[in-house]
Order: C-alpha cells, then sequence, then structure tokens
C-alpha cells in the first residue's frame, strides 16, 4: 500500500540537486576528456567535495575550465546538500518515515480488522476490549499526545479520522468494523459518511453526545449508536435496582474478573459437518465444557435458552456461555 508519507518532500530537494551536480559534472568530464564513467565520476566526487586529489588524466584547457565552472557552481551547494540529508537522517524524521512505511506494510497484511477514529476515553477502552479478544485493529488519532498511554504493538495512524485518505490508510477497504469516538457528534457524523462510502458493506458504531444525534448517524449507516451517558446513567440506577443482575450481565460481557464470557457465533463459520445440524447433536456440552444459551434465526428472531432439536442453519448464531479457554477452543475446532 503506497503512503504519501514515503515522498520525504523535506529530503527530495537536496538529493536533486546532489544528483544533478554529479551527473553534470560526470557528463562533462566524460564529454571533454573523453574519461571513462568510472573516472568522470571520480572526479566529479573530488571537486564537488573539495577533497583536492591530483586529477587521474592531465586535463586540457576546456577541461580545466569546465573543473573551475563546476567548483564555483557548486561551492556551497554540496555542502548545503549533504548536511540536509544528514539532518533528515539524524534528526529523527528518517525513523519516523520508515516507522510510518512499516506501519503501512502491517496494514496492508491485515483483513477483516477494527478501526478505532480517537483515542480518548471511549476509543482506549474499545481498543483494550478488541486487544483483550485478540482482534486486530488500526487506531486513528490526531494528536500524538494521547497516544502516550497506548499499548506496545498496536497499530497508529497518527491523522484526521474525517478525511478518506487518513481512513484509506487505515485499511478501510478492507475493515470489517470502525468505531468512531470522536468528541463531536459532526465529527462521528462525517466519519461515518466517509466510512460508509470508502467500504458500503462496513459495519459501524458511533459514539454520540446530543439526544437527536443518534438517528441521524444512523441515517448516514451508522449500524449502531452509543451514548456513553445515556448508558452509564442508566447502569448506576439498574445498580440500585438489581444489583446482580447489572453484576451478572458484567461477568458475562467480560467485565469482571470471573473467567466466564458470552459469545456469538454465526453458523456459517462452523464446519460443514455441524451445519444442518440440531443443537443437541452439536454436543457444545460434552465436547468444549460450554453452553448454547442463546439462538439468533434467520429472520432476526431472538430465542432464549433455546430447544435442543433447533436446527443449525447458515444464517442463524448461537449464543455460547463459557470461559475463554472453552469458547477459544471451540472456535478453533468448529471454525
Amino acid at each position: 500500500m503506497a503512503s504519501k508519507h514515503l515522498r520525504f518532500p523535506r529530503v527530495y530537494y537536496p538529493l536533486l540537486i546532489l544528483l544533478f551536480i554529479v551527473a553534470f559534472g560526470v557528463i562533462g568530464f566524460m564529454s571533454i576528456e573523453d574519461f571513462n564513467f568510472l573516472d568522470a565520476l571520480f572526479m566529479t566526487v573530488i571537486t564537488i567535495s573539495t577533497v583536492g586529489f591530483r586529477e587521474l588524466h592531465p586535463l586540457s584547457s576546456a577541461g580545466q575550465t569546465f573543473t573551475i565552472f563546476l567548483i564555483i557552481s557548486s561551492f556551497g551547494t554540496f555542502a548545503w546538500a549533504i548536511t540536509e540529508v544528514t539532518k533528515y537522517v539524524i534528526g529523527g524524521e528518517f525513523q519516523r518515515a520508515l516507522k510510518i512505511y512499516r506501519m503501512d506494510k502491517a496494514i496492508g497484511k491485515l483483513d477483516r480488522h477494527v478501526i478505532v477514529c480517537g483515542y480518548g476515553r471511549n476509543g482506549r477502552q474499545a481498543a483494550k476490549s478488541l486487544s483483550d479478544w485478540k482482534q486486530s485493529c488500526v487506531i486513528i488519532e490526531n494528536s500524538p499526545e494521547k497516544l502516550k498511554d497506548s499499548e506496545n504493538g498496536e497499530i497508529v495512524v497518527i491523522g484526521d479520522a474525517t478525511h478518506e485518505e487518513t481512513l484509506k490508510q487505515a485499511g478501510i477497504d478492507h475493515a470489517k468494523a470502525l468505531i468512531t469516538t470522536l468528541p463531536r457528534d459532526a465529527e462521528n457524523l462525517f466519519v461515518v459518511v466517509s466510512a460508509k462510502f470508502l467500504n458500503p458493506k462496513i459495519t459501524i458504531i458511533s459514539r454520540a453526545s446530543e439526544e437527536h444525534s443518534d438517528t441521524k448517524l444512523r441515517q448516514a449507516g451508522a449500524s449502531s449508536v452509543v451514548m456513553p451517558d445515556k448508558v452509564g446513567g442508566a447502569h448506576m440506577a439498574w445498580l440500585i435496582l438489581k444489583p446482580d443482575v447489572v453484576e451478572f450481565i458484567d461477568v458475562l460481557t467480560g467485565q469482571s474478573n470471573v473467567d466466564m464470557y458470552l459469545d456469538e457465533v454465526p453458523c456459517s463459520d462452523l464446519l460443514k459437518e455441524f451445519q444442518n445440524k440440531t443443537i443437541k447433536e452439536l454436543e457444545i456440552r460434552q465436547k468444549f465444557g460450554g453452553n448454547i444459551v442463546g439462538f439468533k434465526t434467520e429472520d432476526g428472531k431472538y430465542l432464549i435458552n433455546p430447544s435442543p432439536n433447533t436446527p443449525i442453519l447458515p444464517n442463524a448464531k448461537i449464543f455460547v456461555l463459557g470461559t475463554r479457554a472453552q469458547i477459544e477452543h471451540m472456535r478453533e475446532i468448529t471454525r
């Protein structure tokens, strides 16, 4: 994946000037003195660098005149070009460009990853949860200061998520989902529209702050809209009304220290030998230790504690309750 960061605009000019001076000197010595390429290159380098070695062959009057002109025309320019290139390498810009190049290559190797736009409180938590479940993700953040607390190994794109070029750099074309947690609803709306335009099949989860923004975000293409203030207030109320229910839900969603999780498994992910069978024939509990506690039919209906005779159809989903090891083992065997 090509990157605009590989153009190295600051170092291009001194390199081009340096290349032009060397080429001019080589062509001049080859034409005037009939030197071969290596001799002409050697003469050019010792002349423009003012090293002062003796010439390889006696120069003619025309050659001496050309050498004088080459010294005068390159005087100071060669030193400036070398200084600029050295500053680029030692000053850290080369390392940053190399880091971006490696990041672009890493993103190019990803498939069905998740893009997290914004690394504030919500974005940081989303990235952490994705990392806990070994889901590859790319973080887009405009402020490098916020990325000081990022975990090692996370792929980060420094840029504005509202710009299409930044989304393309994050691999929007082959991402499976995008989470936008920018502080302003207008920015999230712009990200949703841009992402949906670049990848119509992508799943988008957006943050919203204002009361009526969720409708606009859904109309723009967001699959789900989360309002942290509203969710947080409702969560606190439920902690008073039904504290054990809330604690149990936290256990199921992996937000507690108990090793118990509720996971969804698309039936299309199952091997052919497991499809078009009943839940009883899957023998999830006997083989993996987990329990099927829910089922989503092909038409989108949810069944709680489904019947053992429920058929497993390709476009349905099963919800499995178990430890992380049990769920991962089941995914490894059945996928």
